[in-house]
């Protein structure tokens, strides 16, 4: 098996093979736990008035995301994994846009064999699934910020999975310390920030919360994420 380390939105143009787009803060969290709460599939996307045309064609009910970090108006959810976990989503389509995540995953969803969308929170399972396929290359995309400056914590889940898919046990509390000296931390903690709740980080980090994949697969031309569990 041979493992690749891409980064950005450019990397994520050129991944091959299984391909796992990585967005720790906060995309593919959040994803994870909207999935938790309930809904049956996420719709991703890589702009608003795409996902405003899905959610007025009924596709689906929630529109969840961001720009830049901010919630867009109109918008039932932002990016925020912490208040995604207080709502009840059962048997609801979301339809999310973010700068980094989805972006990376719309511009692999046409080359990759099977595509995954990755967060240290479903690490573990994430690794399993993508073994459980033998895949002869694996591409691991660290998206970044607004997927044009590379992030810690995008860089060192992609490090971890690696280690993981190697069959290495990794450190999950090491790769956590290293994010958390990173820059962007204090953002969390930081009332001006209002788009960047106190809780997510705890739950962004939380290596293996939850036991399943986000599986991506094209569904009428879009790339659609589901649970998977291997």
């Amino acid at each position: 098996m041979n493992i690749v380390i891409e980064s950005l939105l450019e990397g994520a143009r050129r991944a091959a093979g299984t391909v796992v787009v990585i967005d720790v803060f906060r995309a593919f969290t959040t994803a994870a736990v909207v999935l938790s709460r309930g809904a049956e599939k996420i719709v991703m996307v890589d702009s608003v008035d795409e996902a405003f045309a899905l959610r007025d064609a009924g596709v689906g009910s929630v529109c969840m995301g961001e720009v830049e970090g901010v919630k867009v108006p109109g918008f039932e959810l932002g990016n925020s994994p912490f208040e995604a976990g207080e709502l009840d989503l059962e048997g609801r389509t979301v339809i999310q846009r973010t700068s980094s995540g989805t972006q990376g995953v719309v511009a692999a969803l046409g080359q990759s064999e099977r595509l995954y969308a990755g967060a240290l929170v479903t690490a573990p399972a994430t690794t399993r699934a993508v073994l459980a396929a033998r895949p002869e290359r694996v591409t691991l995309v660290a998206m970044g910020r607004n997927s044009v400056v590379r992030a810690d914590e995008d860089d060192v889940c992609a490090i971890h999975l690696r280690n993981l898919l190697e069959g290495r046990p990794g450190n999950a509390a090491a790769a956590c310390d290293l994010i958390l000296a990173g820059g962007q931390i204090a953002d969390f903690r930081d009332p001006e920030v209002t788009y960047m709740h106190p809780g997510d980080l705890d739950i962004c980090l939380d290596v293996g919360r939850f036991d399943f994949a986000i599986r991506v697969l094209r569904e009428d031309g879009r790339p659609v994420a589901r649970m998977e569990t291997a």
